[in-house]
C-alpha cells in the first residue's frame, strides 16, 4: 500500500509509497474441515437484495492450457445493490480430484492494489504446489476496476508516461506544486471513469470475494494472499470470520499502520534489502560499486541523486529521470534472482547510458515496448489506497516528514516520503479507516512473513498476526518478497501441510 507510486516483483506484488526450518514442535489442526458444499451464510439470507448475487449460477467456457473462465456478478455499491452491477474476470485450474481428496477452491490476489488475480492464477504451476493443484481448484480474478474486470481507465499511455516521470523528491515550492498537480489529475482521471471509482475500495472487493466464494460452491474460504492481498484476506477475515477457512497471508500489511508508517516502513525495508544487494554485489564478479558496503549503497545513492539534475540518455525520446531510476533500482530487490539485472543496469548507467534502467522502470510499470500500458495497476493502485485510508496529508505535513524519513532510509526516504501528497486531493472521499482487524471467531490463519522483505517489512507480519485472534506467523530468514513458491522448501512445506491437511505452523516456526 502506497500513496504516490507501486513496484511489481515477479508474481506478488505490494504498493510502494511513491510507488530450512526449525519447528519448536507440534501442530495445531484447523477445527473446522474446509467444506465444498454451496451453502448462503446468515448475512445473505437477511438481505434479499444480495441473495440473488450469492446463488448466482457461474458459466464456465474453456479458454486454453486447461482453465476455465467465466464473469462473476457483483453489486457496484454494497449499500444500493440495486443501482448498478459490474462483472469480475475470474478464471480457474480444475483439479482432477473427486469426493474427500477435493477440498474446493483455492482463491488467490497476488497484490498490488491492481494485480491481475486472473494472470497471476494461469502461473499456478509456479505460484502453488503441484500437491495443492492435486486437491483444490485454482482460482483466480481481477478485483473491480482492475485488469479485465471493468477497469478504472484514469489516464492516457502518454500521460501515464508523464505522471510516473514526475519529480518525486521536489526541491522548491514550484516542484511541490508540479508532484501535487500530477496526482490530482491522476485523481480527476479515475473519477471521471465513472460510478465504480467511488467502490473501489478494499471492504467492497472482499465482499465480492465472499459473493465469489458461494458462487464456487464453498462454504468457508481457502485463500491465499500475498502483498496487498493479504491486506485483503485479512479485510475478508474481519467481515466473515465465520467464512475463514484455511487463508495463508504471505507478505503482510499491517493494517494498523497509518500511512506515513507505511511509507516509513518501507523506506527502512528497501534500504536494508538494497544494503543485502550490495553486499552481494561486492562479494561477486562484474560488480559495478566498489569499496565497503556503505560506500556501494552511497555510489547509488549519488548516481539517483544525479538524475535530479541530470537525467540519462537512453536512446529513446524518454530520457532516465530520477523517479524513473528509483523504480529501476527497487524493482530488483524484490528477488534476489532479479539481482544481476541490477546490476547489469547499475554498470550501464554509471557509463552514462541509462536504457537498462529504463527497461526495468517499465517492466515495473508494465510498459510495453510500443509505449501501452498492459493494464491499470499503475493508476488503479491510487483509487484503492485513497479510498481505503483516511488519513491523507497535506503538502506541509508531507514536507516536514523528509528528514525523518531520510534519517531511516538516506536512499529511499525522500522519494517515499514525498509519496504522501497522493491522496491530498483526490476527489472521491474515504470510506475505509485505518485500524487493527482481529477476526474474532475464525479458524487459524498462517501469516508468513520474510525477514529482509523490502517491501512489507518483516514487523509487518508480526503485527497482523499478533493481531489476529487465530494468527500464526511463519518465519523466512531470508530476502526478497514474499516467502512461498520461492524457493524455500520449509516454508512451502508448512504451507502445503496447512493448506491441505489443515495443520497449521507451530507458533515460533522459522524457516531458512
Amino acid at each position: 500500500m502506497r500513496a504516490a507510486r507501486r513496484v511489481v516483483c515477479s508474481l506478488a506484488v505490494v504498493a510502494l509509497a511513491l510507488p530450512g526450518c526449525s519447528a519448536l514442535g507440534g501442530s495445531s489442526p484447523d477445527p473446522s474441515p474446509v467444506g465444498t458444499a454451496s451453502a448462503v451464510g446468515s448475512e445473505n439470507a437477511t438481505d434479499p437484495a444480495l441473495s440473488a448475487f450469492y446463488a448466482q449460477d457461474l458459466q464456465w467456457a474453456d479458454c486454453s492450457g486447461g482453465f476455465q473462465c467465466t464473469r462473476l456478478t457483483v453489486p457496484v455499491d454494497y449499500a444500493a445493490p440495486a443501482a448498478g452491477t459490474t462483472t469480475l474476470a475470474v478464471v480457474r485450474l480444475p483439479t482432477g480430484a473427486e469426493g474427500e481428496d477435493r477440498l474446493g477452491s483455492l482463491v488467490l490476489n497476488p497484490g498490488g492494489p491492481g494485480a491481475s488475480g486472473v494472470e497471476y492464477a494461469r502461473a499456478a504451476e509456479s505460484v502453488v504446489s503441484a500437491d495443492v493443484r492435486e486437491h483444490y481448484d485454482v482460482v483466480g480474478f481481477d478485483p473491480r476496476g482492475v485488469g479485465s474486470s471493468a477497469p478504472l481507465e484514469c489516464l492516457s499511455d502518454a500521460r501515464t508516461d508523464a505522471f510516473l516521470a514526475t519529480d518525486p523528491t521536489p526541491d522548491d515550492p514550484a516542484e511541490v506544486q508540479a508532484l501535487t498537480e500530477a496526482t490530482t489529475e491522476l485523481g480527476v482521471g479515475c473519477a471521471a471513469s465513472g460510478p465504480l471509482a467511488a467502490h473501489v475500495d478494499t471492504r467492497s472487493v472482499a465482499r465480492d470475494l465472499d459473493v465469489l466464494r458461494a458462487a464456487l460452491g464453498d462454504d468457508k474460504l481457502s485463500y491465499l494472499g500475498k502483498s496487498y492481498g493479504t491486506y485483503l484476506g485479512a479485510w475478508y477475515a474481519e467481515l466473515f470470520p465465520q467464512r475463514v477457512g484455511r487463508v495463508v497471508l504471505d507478505g503482510a500489511i499491517d493494517p494498523a499502520l497509518t500511512s506515513q508508517e507505511v511509507n516509513a516502513g518501507q523506506a527502512a525495508g528497501f534500504e536494508v534489502a538494497l544494503r543485502s544487494y550490495v553486499a552481494d554485489c561486492l562479494d561477486g564478479d562484474d560488480c559495478p560499486l566498489s569499496g565497503s558496503v556503505d560506500d556501494g549503497v552511497a555510489q547509488v545513492r549519488a548516481l539517483l541523486d544525479s538524475l535530479d539534475s541530470g537525467p540519462l540518455p537512453t536512446g529513446t525520446d524518454r530520457p532516465l529521470v530520477q523517479g524513473l531510476g528509483y523504480f529501476a533500482v527497487a524493482y530488483p530487490l524484490y528477488a534476489p534472482s532479479a539481482w544481476p539485472q541490477l546490476s547489469d543496469a547499475l554498470t550501464r548507467a554509471l557509463a552514462g547510458d541509462g536504457s537498462a534502467m529504463l527497461a526495468l522502470a517499465d517492466a515495473y510499470a508494465h510498459r510495453g515496448a510500443d509505449g501501452r500500458y498492459v493494464d491499470n495497476s499503475s493508476t488503479v493502485i491510487h483509487a484503492v489506497n485513497c479510498l481505503d485510508r483516511d488519513d491523507a496529508e497535506s503538502a506541509p505535513e508531507v514536507a516536514r516528514t523528509v528528514e525523518e524519513f531520510s534519517a531511516r532510509s538516506p536512499t529511499f526516504g525522500p522519494f517515499l516520503a514525498w509519496g504522501g501528497l497522493a491522496c491530498t486531493n483526490w476527489p472521491v472521499a474515504p470510506v475505509g479507516e485505518v485500524r487493527p482487524v482481529h477476526a474474532e471467531g475464525s479458524g487459524p490463519i498462517v501469516v508468513v512473513g520474510t525477514v529482509r522483505d523490502p517491501a512489507t517489512p518483516y514487523a509487518w507480519a508480526q503485527g497482523l498476526a499478533a493481531q489476529l485472534s487465530s494468527g500464526r506467523l511463519l518465519t523466512y530468514d531470508g530476502d526478497g518478497h514474499t516467502a512461498y513458491a520461492r524457493g524455500s522448501r520449509c516454508v512451502d512445506s508448512a504451507v502445503d501441510e496447512y493448506l491441505i491437511a489443515g495443520t497449521a505452523p507451530q507458533e515460533g516456526t522459522t524457516c531458512s
